[in-house]
């Protein structure tokens, strides 16, 4: 904690002086988007109706409450995807990366530090992002507590997880966006934010299960749109646990390697 609230704090510090409103602007614009126009889908082309199919493949017939509940998860995933990935390569970018190697703080705290902060962020934006849903007429059932709950931590490790890797490739090649980029697409049509991920071939739904958002997503979605208890949703959340885990592992295995590269690049340079 040492390490990780002073981060938390600077990251605040940073966003409230120079970023006041784009970043908040910018992810929230997002998920309204999506939402309104689903909306207005829902209501001018299906008549206000999901198709069975739709129902048999989404395991609801709650369309509007399925794109909220994944608009909703999308914004979180992508915000904090953008502050923790992208960390390790602010420093590289400001020249701070040299100091932060020789500094005797561990990553992971910092990390965290980091992540804590886009966290608070990011549920801000999703409440206004919530009642902008409310508020145009989607009506969502009332969640049932400890399963959300428990469903809100395995998402944040989920993407905590998969983001430090993402680091790690971002420091390595020098290059954030078309990183980032590919991944939010992959997550886009993979995951299942806007549709059933069994609209998908096979292959490409089996990959979407190596994805631990796909998982956590699912768990959402039974936490809110069909009040289960925790043990209705337990299998799925412990494999978003394992999978979040199983990336992070992999992800601080690589980061000490990729800094170096890095580091080695600045200075050839």
């Amino acid at each position: 904690m040492a390490t990780a609230l002073p981060t938390l704090r600077r990251n605040w510090l940073v966003t409230m002086r120079a970023y006041q409103w784009t970043y908040f602007v910018g992810t929230l614009a997002t998920g309204i988007l999506t939402v309104g126009l689903a909306y207005l889908a829902f209501h001018a082309i299906g008549g206000g109706r999901a198709g069975g199919g739709f129902a048999a493949a989404a395991g609801t017939a709650d369309y509007l409450g399925y794109v909220t509940v994944g608009a909703a998860a999308s914004m979180f995933s992508v915000r904090m995807v953008l502050w923790v990935a992208k960390a390790q390569i602010t420093e590289q970018r400001e020249g701070t990366l040299e100091s932060q190697v020789l500094a005797p703080a561990r990553r992971l705290p910092y990390l965290i530090g980091v992540g804590l902060q886009a966290l608070t962020t990011t549920v801000v934006e999703v409440v206004v992002m919530l009642a902008f849903a409310i508020m145009i007429g989607v009506r969502l059932p009332a969640p049932d507590p400890v399963t959300l709950l428990a469903a809100f931590v395995a998402a944040s490790v989920a993407v905590f997880g998969i983001s430090v890797p993402l680091s790690a490739i971002m420091i390595s090649v020098g290059e954030a966006h078309i990183t980032q980029n590919t991944l939010f697409v992959a997550m886009g049509l993979l995951c299942g934010f806007t549709f059933p991920p069994g609209y998908l071939p096979d292959p490409l739904r089996w990959l979407g299960e190596a994805l631990p958002i796909t998982s956590a997503l699912r768990a959402l979605r039974a936490a809110t749109l069909e009040h289960a208890p925790l043990s209705a949703a337990a299998p799925d959340l412990l494999l978003c646990l394992a999978l979040g885990l199983a990336y992070l592992a992999v992800g601080l295995r690589l980061l000490g390697p990729a800094e170096r590269i890095a580091i080695q690049r600045g200075g050839s340079a």
